[in-house]
Protein backbone atom coordinates (compact mmCIF):
# COMPACT_ATOMS: atom_id res chain seq x y z
CA UNK A 1 0.00 0.00 0.00
CA UNK A 2 1.16 3.56 -0.97
CA UNK A 3 1.41 6.14 1.61
CA UNK A 4 0.31 9.69 0.64
CA UNK A 5 2.91 12.26 1.95
CA UNK A 6 1.47 15.92 2.05
CA UNK A 7 4.44 18.65 2.58
CA UNK A 8 3.46 20.97 5.63
CA UNK A 9 2.95 24.41 5.55
CA UNK A 10 4.80 25.27 7.94
CA UNK A 11 2.37 25.80 10.50
CA UNK A 12 0.51 22.55 12.24
CA UNK A 13 -2.35 24.11 13.04
CA UNK A 14 -3.03 25.38 9.17
CA UNK A 15 -2.27 21.87 7.92
CA UNK A 16 -4.95 20.33 10.61
CA UNK A 17 -7.36 22.75 8.91
CA UNK A 18 -7.64 25.84 11.34
CA UNK A 19 -8.27 29.20 9.71
CA UNK A 20 -4.99 31.25 8.68
CA UNK A 21 -5.80 33.80 11.60
CA UNK A 22 -6.24 31.28 14.56
CA UNK A 23 -3.89 29.01 13.40
CA UNK A 24 -1.22 31.89 13.81
CA UNK A 25 -2.19 32.46 17.40
CA UNK A 26 -2.03 28.68 17.97
CA UNK A 27 1.72 28.21 16.64
CA UNK A 28 2.42 31.03 19.26
CA UNK A 29 0.83 29.75 21.97
CA UNK A 30 2.72 26.46 21.13
CA UNK A 31 6.17 27.76 20.86
CA UNK A 32 5.74 30.08 23.55
CA UNK A 33 4.65 27.44 26.08
CA UNK A 34 7.38 25.03 24.38
CA UNK A 35 10.06 27.70 25.23
CA UNK A 36 8.76 28.12 28.78
CA UNK A 37 9.10 23.81 29.19
CA UNK A 38 12.73 24.42 27.91
CA UNK A 39 13.65 27.40 30.38
CA UNK A 40 12.22 25.21 33.38
CA UNK A 41 14.28 21.95 32.45
CA UNK A 42 17.05 23.60 31.38
CA UNK A 43 17.56 25.29 34.60
CA UNK A 44 16.90 22.06 36.57
CA UNK A 45 13.61 23.77 38.31
CA UNK A 46 11.31 22.35 39.93
CA UNK A 47 7.39 23.03 39.59
CA UNK A 48 7.61 24.82 43.18
CA UNK A 49 10.30 26.76 42.26
CA UNK A 50 9.09 27.25 38.64
CA UNK A 51 5.84 29.19 40.15
CA UNK A 52 7.85 31.44 42.31
CA UNK A 53 10.07 32.92 39.61
CA UNK A 54 6.72 32.91 37.03
CA UNK A 55 4.89 33.83 39.49
CA UNK A 56 1.87 31.48 39.09
CA UNK A 57 0.85 28.56 41.22
CA UNK A 58 2.20 25.34 41.08
CA UNK A 59 -0.73 23.23 39.64
CA UNK A 60 -0.66 25.62 36.60
CA UNK A 61 3.26 24.83 36.36
CA UNK A 62 2.11 21.30 35.90
CA UNK A 63 -0.69 22.21 32.90
CA UNK A 64 2.31 24.13 31.31
CA UNK A 65 4.96 21.13 31.59
CA UNK A 66 1.74 19.01 30.50
CA UNK A 67 1.33 20.90 27.28
CA UNK A 68 -2.03 21.76 28.50
CA UNK A 69 -2.16 24.58 26.01
CA UNK A 70 -6.02 25.30 26.35
CA UNK A 71 -5.49 26.46 29.78
CA UNK A 72 -3.19 29.70 28.58
CA UNK A 73 -4.02 32.57 26.56
CA UNK A 74 -0.81 34.27 24.59
CA UNK A 75 -1.63 37.08 26.71
CA UNK A 76 -0.68 35.35 29.75
CA UNK A 77 2.45 32.97 28.31
CA UNK A 78 4.09 36.46 27.18
CA UNK A 79 3.33 37.58 30.37
CA UNK A 80 5.14 34.91 31.74
CA UNK A 81 8.05 35.29 28.90
CA UNK A 82 8.50 38.76 30.90
CA UNK A 83 8.12 37.06 34.44
CA UNK A 84 11.77 35.21 33.74
CA UNK A 85 12.94 38.15 31.89
CA UNK A 86 12.89 37.70 28.37
CA UNK A 87 10.67 39.57 25.47
CA UNK A 88 8.34 38.12 22.87
CA UNK A 89 8.80 39.92 19.30
CA UNK A 90 5.83 39.51 16.82
CA UNK A 91 7.53 39.59 13.30
CA UNK A 92 5.46 40.45 10.28
CA UNK A 93 6.02 38.83 6.65
CA UNK A 94 4.27 39.91 3.83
Amino acid sequence: MKKKITKSSGNIFVDLGFDPAEATVLQMRANLMSDLRLYIEKHKLTQSDAAKRLGIAQSRVSDLVRGKWDKFSLEMLITLEARIGRTVRVEFAA
